[in-house]
């Protein structure tokens, strides 16, 4: 199987303005492609000792997999959490139109 080219980054951010703040900023300094902002995802997780719930906005951001360590270290830098969420997932396969679309978005690509 080839090695992936492009990734899938999923992050949460506390609300919707968070969120369309992250992604405008990682979109506009091409760390991604495209970032899509699904609203109002109920999160439930374990912190400090506690099970906690809350409602949160879930950002799916489409980079390449070279860039992703750049585009990781903007995150933690702009997020208001003390440690938030950036999971990657390599994409294995997908339209050959759009996944060279995205390698075209991001980076020193023009």
């Amino acid at each position: 199987m080839p090695e992936a080219e492009v990734s899938v980054v999923l992050v949460t951010a506390p609300d919707g303005d968070t969120a369309e703040r992250l992604g405008r900023v990682l979109v506009e300094e091409r760390l991604a492609a495209c970032v899509n902002v699904l609203p109002a995802i109920t999160s439930i997780y374990r912190w400090e000792g506690r099970v906690e719930t809350d409602e949160e906005t879930l950002l799916m951001i489409k980079t390449s997999t070279g860039g992703f360590e750049a585009l990781r270290r903007r995150v933690v830098e702009l997020h208001p959490y003390d440690t938030p969420e950036v999971l990657t997932l390599d994409v294995r396969d997908g339209s050959r139109e759009y996944l060279d679309w995205v390698l075209g978005s991001v980076g020193g690509a023009s």
